[in-house]
């Protein structure tokens, strides 16, 4: 039986390179974002490589419909394995914190955090069926090192990563395996090591074999 990869904040950089890698092994795809076209383009793109994939429209601060998308995902492309929770941050969670609001710390703490946990809470109970899974966060160096310049993501991240070291100390006994990606300085960049189909390598790496809670792509200053 295939079983799914579900890339929630899909898109043409890091979504799309992460999607051709799993989906290179034999995992069928679920590309999750909030446009129901872009996902439905990047579905076709990825079936004229030859990888089973299908996009559903979401978003990640309304639970009911990030629930739903995720379980037409499981029932149409298998149960879901691996969850990639990548959405990109707002630029309103990327202000100095002065300039900050509560209701945009909100926000950012509903997309990045909260999210998060909706999406891991809809997948777990598959993961524990199949008696495997891996669940993969993707964050910048602001979820361990807080910058002012940066308030919402910084608390948002922070939360997240949190969470998300949580869940891997209480789901490791289980098999389920869930880690973290730090990228400093973001996705590109001109470093190769940054590059989306690179970083899609060290993806694959944690999961084929990984077994530690967070990696970094380079280290931090």
């Amino acid at each position: 039986m295939k079983t799914t990869i579900a890339i929630i904040g899909a898109g043409p950089g890091l979504g799309l390179a992460s999607a051709r890698r799993f989906g290179a092994e034999g995992f069928n795809v679920a590309l999750l974002s909030r446009a129901q076209e872009h996902v439905d383009a990047l579905a076709a793109e990825l079936a004229s490589g030859g990888i089973t994939a299908r996009g559903y429209a979401t978003d990640v601060r309304d639970q009911e419909v990030l629930n739903t998308a995720l379980a037409r995902a499981a029932e149409e492309l298998g149960p879901i394995e691996i969850l990639q929770y990548s959405p990109v941050p707002s630029r309103d969670y990327l202000r100095p914190v002065l300039e900050t609001t509560s209701e945009e710390l909100r926000s950012a703490l509903e997309f990045s955090a909260l999210g998060a946990a909706a999406a891991m809470n809809a997948v777990l109970p598959g993961m524990r069926a199949l008696g495997r899974g891996t669940a993969l966060f993707i964050n910048g160096s602001s979820a361990v090192r807080p910058n002012h310049n940066y308030a919402g993501t910084s608390a948002a991240f922070g939360a997240e990563s949190a969470y998300a070291q949580m869940l891997h100390d209480a789901l490791a006994p289980e098999g389920i395996h869930v880690a973290q990606l730090i990228i400093p300085l973001g996705i590109g960049g001109g470093d190769p090591a940054h590059e989306p189909t690179a970083l899609s390598e060290t993806l694959w790496r944690i999961y084929s074999g990984g077994t530690d809670f967070r990696t970094f792509v380079t280290p931090l200053d």
